[in-house]
């Protein structure tokens, strides 16, 4: 149950990413920023159904989060993204290995494929190579 938490609070972090991305992209980025603003928010609520239906309280969105570095234009904005993608997918890959249920793990594994393709678009942005990282959801 604490991976599963600990996924949801990366996704609220996410999504607190997203919406200040979006404000720095130019017009072609920013309609991805959203759709994978779409797919947090999609993944968010199923997380917080799971968690609800074992009896536990979902933990909250923070008011806010720190960027690790500022956002101050669309190379900053795509940086962050890619963050926000890596963060994601170390929590669901710590999902996938913490837990024995059939479902939850294709769920994670589902969540891992999604994730890593929307982190190598954000990584061919900004220029780090490879574009699809080698283990995803590794730190």
């Amino acid at each position: 149950m604490d991976a599963l938490q600990d996924a949801l609070a990366t996704e609220h972090a996410a999504l607190w990413a997203y919406s200040l991305v979006v404000a720095y992209l130019p017009a072609a980025q920013r309609e991805q920023a959203r759709n994978d603003e779409v797919a947090h928010r999609a993944l968010r609520g199923s997380v917080e159904r799971l968690v609800a239906a074992t009896g536990a309280r979902a933990v909250s969105a923070l008011p806010a989060y720190a960027p690790p570095q500022p956002v101050v234009d669309a190379a900053s904005a795509a940086a962050l993204a890619v963050v926000a993608e890596g963060d994601s997918l170390a929590a669901w890959k710590s999902v996938l290995e913490h837990t024995s249920d059939r479902e939850l793990r294709r769920t994670a594994l589902d969540v891992l494929t999604d994730g890593t393709l929307r982190c190598a678009r954000w990584r061919a942005v900004v220029g780090t190579r490879p574009a699809i990282p080698p283990f995803p959801g590794r730190r």
